[in-house]
């Protein structure tokens, strides 16, 4: 996106045109004006449909993670978190640039190399700065080596995400999680532990859990819980952002899976002192990748949304 356009929306939502009717369960973290929901949103009005606009103003009036995935990320991320400083509110950012993300899957990519991915690093947090961020970092890394990905070193990209975590940690107001997969991947979360003590999950100040997938809240909770006790007391944030009517029972149940609904509003009130926070850290809407006729992995399908949020509590 253009950054006058970019820097416009948000002053609109300065002024109180924009962000308005993002719930109360949202008011601590910010709401991206621009997001692909709300420009659908606004196109669906413009249409004169306004109960798909509706729809999907369940999506778009809540906050959901900005992910960072491509080459030099500072001023990108400086915008997010001061554009959400500017509100008094605080940015979800994901951090997705290790080499070989995604194990050449549909999310493949991330840096050409170990030094360019400290680098990376760098410049996101130089990013951040002083304000106000909850950082998930690197989503499957950790769980795509355990569960026996050969396109990586183990050793290695465990020194990266320690390399990541403690670099972030040293930012005054940066809130950090390491990914560590969900509780359908790998079930036996004890096989979790050592992987993720080695990538630094104790220095963060916690873990994040069902990322981009749709593990329920309470097993999602169950499962932290069993991690925590092997980290350590850990704390944990769930990404239920389509988690509402739980997993899909069929083939390929991670990748853009039918009757799916969205889950519970992003609040830090989880009612469970381990639970910092429910996040909407997968972006509704947006697809899992080319399977089910979805388009590539994080472009924007908008009958997707209209079914999460048509299956959804409201």
């Amino acid at each position: 996106m253009p950054r006058p356009l970019f820097s416009a929306l948000v002053s609109l939502a300065l002024v109180g045109l924009c962000c308005t009717r993002a719930s109360a369960a949202d008011e601590h973290f910010w709401v991206n004006p621009d997001s692909h929901a709300a420009r659908q949103a606004a196109e669906y009005r413009a249409a004169g449909r306004n109960a798909d606009a509706a729809l999907v103003d369940r999506i778009a009036t809540r906050a959901q993670a900005e992910w960072f995935s491509g080459s030099d990320p500072e001023a990108r991320v400086r915008e997010r978190t001061a554009a959400a400083a500017a509100l008094g509110r605080t940015a979800v950012l994901v951090a997705y640039y290790v080499p070989n993300r995604d194990c050449g899957a549909y999310s493949h990519g991330g840096a050409p190399g170990p030094a360019e991915y400290r680098t990376w690093v760098d410049e996101f947090a130089a990013g951040v700065g002083d304000r106000d961020a909850y950082v998930i970092v690197e989503p499957d890394a950790v769980a795509q080596v355990v569960a026996g990905c050969t396109r990586v070193a183990a050793s290695e990209r465990y020194a990266l995400l320690a390399y990541a975590v403690d670099r972030l940690q040293r930012l005054p107001r940066a809130h950090v999680y390491l990914d560590a997969g969900n509780s359908g991947w790998i079930p036996e979360a004890w096989r979790l532990v050592d992987a993720l003590r080695e990538a630094g999950a104790t220095r963060a100040d916690g873990i994040a859990l069902n990322v981009s997938n749709f593990q329920t809240t309470e097993a999602s909770t169950t499962y932290g819980k069993a991690l925590s006790k092997d980290l350590g007391g850990a704390h944990f944030v769930i990404d239920t952002s389509r988690n509402g009517n739980g997993p899909y029972t069929g083939a390929d149940n991670w990748c853009n899976p039918p009757g799916r609904a969205l889950g519970t509003p992003p609040t830090e009130q989880t009612g469970d002192p381990l639970a910092d926070a429910y996040l909407w850290i997968k972006r509704p809407g947006e697809s899992d990748g080319q399977c089910r006729g979805g388009p590539v992995a994080g472009e924007w399908w908008p009958s997707y949304a209209l079914e999460l949020a048509r299956n959804s509590k409201g």
